[in-house]
């Protein structure tokens, strides 16, 4: 399922955050979207999720205009993962991955209860069976983020955005999560759009990162195109160095001090 935006424009308060963007999204494969604090990233991924209308431009997806769907509609084709879960009392596990199923099931279903395959099935693929009857609230950070990932999971849908999984995250917990979104990925031909925060995951995980600056496209290409010290420079404004993993091929970054000050 592709997911195209054009010339889209967003402005907040008199201050355009996205000035123009193009972007396909293309069925398989992994976006990362990349870029300095305030530079439209979390707000382009709300856009294309349709919870942010832009003042101009459109977004299809499957072809369709975005705007056009409601958002039962929407949710059975993607499924988004926000930075954090709002408060969840003693919801259990269970009880919150199951909301997942909303789109599908519609309200009088979800009254209905009863056994849902596809529950169980994401809670599998995500490792929290073990916590199903756990309330939400008294997991660490590490194991709400696999919760909040079997709730996403749970729509069944081929499209999933991510806003910075790996925030709050220990560098384990965090390779963790990335490593368990790629191999869902690839076992259930997920399409995916990430917001990362951190530059050596993007260069780690996705088949293609898109750098923005100052609201529009700076860069748009695999890892190994896109990644490197003039990106560092004039996205992050930082100079380091970019490293390739003569085993793995993946890249990693070093970063030695802000441009201009080192």
């Amino acid at each position: 399922m592709t997911l195209v935006a054009e010339r889209v424009r967003v402005a907040f308060a008199g201050r355009t955050v996205l000035d123009g963007v193009d972007l396909t999204v293309r069925r398989g494969e992994w976006v990362a979207l990349v870029g300095r604090n305030g530079c439209g990233k979390t707000t382009l991924l709300r856009v294309l999720a349709g919870l942010q209308p832009p003042d101009t431009g459109t977004v299809a997806l499957g072809g369709e205009p975005l705007a056009g769907l409601g958002r039962r509609a929407v949710a059975r084709r993607l499924a988004v993962l926000p930075q954090a879960l709002p408060p969840v009392g003693a919801l259990t596990v269970r009880a919150l991955v199951a909301q997942g199923r909303y789109a599908v099931r519609g309200p009088l279903g979800m009254l209905g209860g009863g056994h849902d395959r596809v529950v169980d099935e994401a809670m599998a693929a995500t490792g929290v069976t073990g916590w199903a009857d756990v309330a939400v609230d008294r997991l660490s950070g590490g194991e709400r983020q696999r919760v909040r990932l079997a709730l996403a999971l749970a729509q069944d849908a081929p499209l999933l955005l991510l806003d910075e999984p790996t925030t709050y995250l220990d560098v384990r917990h965090q390779l963790e999560v990335l490593d368990l979104v790629r191999a869902l990925q690839a076992e259930r031909g997920l399409t995916v759009v990430a917001v990362l925060h951190d530059l050596a995951h993007a260069g780690r995980c996705a088949d293609r990162v898109i750098a923005l600056r100052g609201g529009r496209v700076h860069a748009d290409g695999p890892p190994s195109d896109v990644v490197d010290t003039s990106l560092l420079r004039e996205v992050f404004g930082v100079d380091g160095t970019v490293h390739r993993n003569p085993v793995s091929g993946r890249l990693s970054c070093s970063y030695e001090a802000p441009v201009g000050t080192g």
